[in-house]
């Protein structure tokens, strides 16, 4: 290994993309355990529970189904992470076997360098507003700073909270995954106290029969429930595309293949078990408490008389969403982008670029048509999905779970490996995958 670490570094490779070292590689099981609680207890997957309700299903539906989906979820991670755990190398360069050398920035692009910028400029927008609540709680007088002062629709404490929390994200991504490692183990048991707790309160409220019994109103019981119970498990799933795509970027930090795949595995399926318990409880009761649907928990959280107990949920909320922000946006994007040079930039190179480029396309002025903006953002999300078909398929059946990192690591202009840099046969799989979705 060092050998040929020695022979990277010769042709241009920054330290941040070479396979890692048997010594650098220190993720364990419970690291893997802690890394996507975040990722599942975020505003829009709690709001995502309010829209199963409207298709009629039953919440011991809706639960089961969301606890199922948590298992397919794991599988994929955990498969699509085996190469990245075996070589201790990124998504970026294990895209190659698959694509070509050349290849590999078409799908590399789409999940770095347009789907994560975007979800990272967006996030931290939402996490900005989130922000406005947990200092108006405070100190009422900030949300009025400024007056009628606006820059580029802004209002003076909203840029504020924006600036605030885009440094934070920035920070974390800077940190990569030694910094999102401490963070989320800090994060795990505050996701137990504050979604724990939220289920109880709303259960002390109205009781367990009546979630139970709970339709949003004007909405039928739904009829043809089996169909629908694979909608919400397709709902749930399809949230992970992106992710998915690039698992490697955190398993290669992995110790083994066990621990990242045991430790994958029971974090995932016990991070849904909580939020499918949790989203039900939270959204039924408190839908049935205050006697109007509400789906959004910060909404939630706003009607809460206790300054201490809103001031810890949305702070927690806050971490969720930065937790979210690292693993799923802009930790991939920054290796993404370092592989577009591989010889110029490093990984914090890459950080730096996707943070700027998240704040020059104006996220709040994206949100002013959020329809649009997630209609597209779902479009490139599709488009991910038969990528990581396409990448088992080929290491599994294709390499038989062998990579030759020579082919990976190409000198510069070197592409005698496929088409000239290209895998057609990978492209022409992608694009019928893509129009398998398409059609269904």
């Amino acid at each position: 290994m060092e050998h040929q670490r020695k022979l990277f570094q010769q042709r241009g490779y920054s330290e941040d993309l070479l396979p890692k070292t048997q010594s650098q590689r220190t993720w364990k099981t419970f690291n893997y355990f802690t890394l996507w609680m975040g990722s599942v207890h975020n505003v829009p997957n709690y709001v995502m529970v309010g829209g199963f309700f409207i298709l009629g299903l039953s919440t011991f539906s809706i639960m089961l189904a969301i606890i199922l989906s948590a298992f397919f979820i794991a599988a994929v991670m955990v498969l699509n992470g085996a190469a990245g755990s075996k070589y201790g190398v990124p998504f970026a360069m294990i895209l190659r076997a698959s694509y070509g050398v050349r290849g590999a920035l078409f799908p590399g692009l789409l999940r770095g360098g347009i789907a994560a910028i975007m979800w990272f400029g967006l996030q931290c927008y939402a996490g900005s507003l989130a922000c406005l609540i947990l200092i108006g709680k405070i100190w009422p007088g900030f949300l009025t700073l400024g007056g009628d002062f606006t820059l580029l629709g802004l209002s003076l404490p909203g840029l504020i909270t924006f600036l605030l929390f885009w440094l934070v994200n920035v920070g974390i991504g800077f940190g990569g995954g030694k910094v999102l490692n401490k963070f989320t183990a800090i994060l795990n048991p505050c996701i137990y106290i504050v979604f724990g707790g939220m289920a109880i309160w709303a259960i002390s409220l109205v009781g367990i029969g009546p979630i139970f019994d709970y339709i949003p109103s004007g909405i039928q019981k739904a009829e043809n429930s089996g169909f629908l119970f694979l909608v919400v498990i397709n709902a749930v799933v399809a949230v992970w595309a992106a992710p998915a795509v690039s698992a490697s970027d955190f398993t290669q930090n992995a110790h083994s293949f066990r621990e990242q795949a045991l430790g994958q595995t029971l974090g995932l399926v016990v991070a849904y078990i909580l939020f499918a318990v949790a989203g039900v409880c939270i959204i039924a009761g408190a839908s049935i408490h205050y006697g109007a649907d509400t789906w959004n928990v910060l909404d939630i959280v706003q009607r809460w008389d206790s300054l201490f107990a809103s001031f810890f949920a949305v702070l927690v909320i806050l971490m969720t969403t930065i937790s979210t922000n690292a693993t799923g946006n802009i930790i991939p994007a920054g290796y993404q982008i370092a592989a577009i040079a591989p010889t110029k930039l490093t990984y914090k190179n890459g950080v730096l670029i996707a943070s700027i480029i998240s704040l020059l396309i104006c996220p709040w002025k994206l949100m002013e048509n959020q329809d649009s903006i997630y209609l597209f953002l779902d479009i490139i999300g599709g488009m991910l999905g038969p990528v990581i078909g396409v990448m088992m398929a080929h290491y599994f059946v294709v390499m038989r779970g062998q990579i030759n990192l020579d082919e990976l690591y190409t000198a510069p202009g070197d592409y005698k490996y496929y088409d000239n840099g290209f895998n057609l046969t990978a492209f022409f799989s992608n694009s019928g995958g893509r129009y398998f979705i398409s059609w269904r």
